[in-house]
């Protein structure tokens, strides 16, 4: 059996690789990964020596030394349409939209692939979005956009994404979303093993209490942001899972510990629960690391939709994708192009 060979990528704000090594998994080799953080290129770097990673800003990487590629993918920076900031949209100098426009009309890949927070997909955001979709349309793609929580697939935290697949016309008829996996595991069935590692006495009783899924990790900025797992109802979310929420341990708790001890969850912990295989490695002091782990986009995520791209590319031209998609609301699973007018 011969095997298939990988379609190439170029990602840009690929972060701490949580997209990049999804879309590795579903049969992406990185042409280029693009990055501005210095401690997030050097965590690509130690896993992945034999990619590209370019430490440069985006708005300076020309796109036209890799026209033709097979995927332009991306997760660029959300806090213009965070509800945890001001939502400026595209008066927000942080946003990185037009450069990915920019570098779509450069590259001509087959398929794009961009992911942002799901304030993105208010009613505020519409004239904003149905610009991106004209530009892209213009550029001879077709193109759908989605609510998908990371919880349908495989990750233990509702971490609501809201991504953006477009493809040239030729390949979108047969793109489909892809379908939920089924129940998300728990944040105790999925940290157990690391919680018990080093024979704390309690850990079993605190996977029983961990019995649900987290709530979405917040990363920060170089600017704004700690170590802790997010604002106040966050915090008091992880609370009733067993978790304190104030802060990052260093450490796995030992049998030092008492039974009853709160723990705190280490920044390999807090990849863990983003969906990162136990082996990534992470650059940086504690704060940088977790920055990193918190803004990731979940590997498995990343995996999934990169596998119906994959596949769409493969499949070639069936009926129109816009024929296909039902009429449903701005945060459903199958989202009408309505919504974008």
């Amino acid at each position: 059996m011969i095997a298939t060979p990988p379609l190439t990528v170029v990602e840009i704000c690929a972060g701490a690789g949580g997209q990049s090594l999804g879309l590795e998994q579903a049969g992406f080799a990185h042409a280029a990964a693009v990055e501005f953080d210095p401690d997030a290129c050097a965590t690509l770097r130690l896993n992945r020596p034999a990619w590209e990673v370019i430490e440069q800003d985006v708005h300076l990487f020309d796109g036209r030394p890799y026209r033709g590629i097979d995927l332009l993918a991306g997760g660029v920076p959300c806090p213009p349409f965070s509800v945890a900031g001001k939502q400026l949209g595209a008066a927000d100098e942080r946003d990185l939209f037009p450069e990915a426009l920019r570098l779509v009309q450069e590259t001509k890949p087959k398929a794009v692939m961009l992911e942002n927070v799901r304030g993105l997909s208010t009613a505020r955001f519409s004239t904003y979005r149905q610009q991106i979709l004209s530009q892209l349309d213009e550029l001879g793609y077709e193109c759908d956009w989605q609510v998908i929580n990371s919880s349908e697939h495989g990750v233990p935290q509702l971490r609501p994404r809201f991504i953006l697949v477009a493809l040239q016309k030729r390949f979108s008829g047969t793109f489909r979303w892809p379908e939920p996996v089924g129940t998300p595991p728990t944040v105790g069935q999925v940290l157990l093993p690391m919680m018990a590692s080093r024979g704390w006495p309690g850990a079993d009783a605190w996977a029983a209490r961990a019995n649900g899924i987290g709530p979405t990790l917040v990363g920060g900025s170089r600017k704004h942001g700690g170590p802790d797992l997010g604002p106040t109802r966050a915090r008091s979310a992880w609370l009733g899972l067993g978790v304190d929420g104030r802060g990052l341990a260093n450490e796995v708790p030992d049998d030092s510990y008492p039974a009853d001890y709160l723990p705190r969850l280490t920044v390999q912990m807090a990849a863990l629960v983003q969906g990162f295989p136990s082996d990534w490695v992470f650059s940086g002091r504690k704060t940088a690391s977790y920055r990193q782990v918190g803004n990731a986009f979940p590997p498995p995520v990343a995996r999934a939709i990169g596998r119906s791209i994959r596949s769409a590319i493969g499949a070639g031209k069936g009926p129109s994708l816009k024929q296909r998609v039902p009429s449903a609301g701005p945060t459903s699973r199958k989202m009408s192009p309505s919504v974008f007018n």
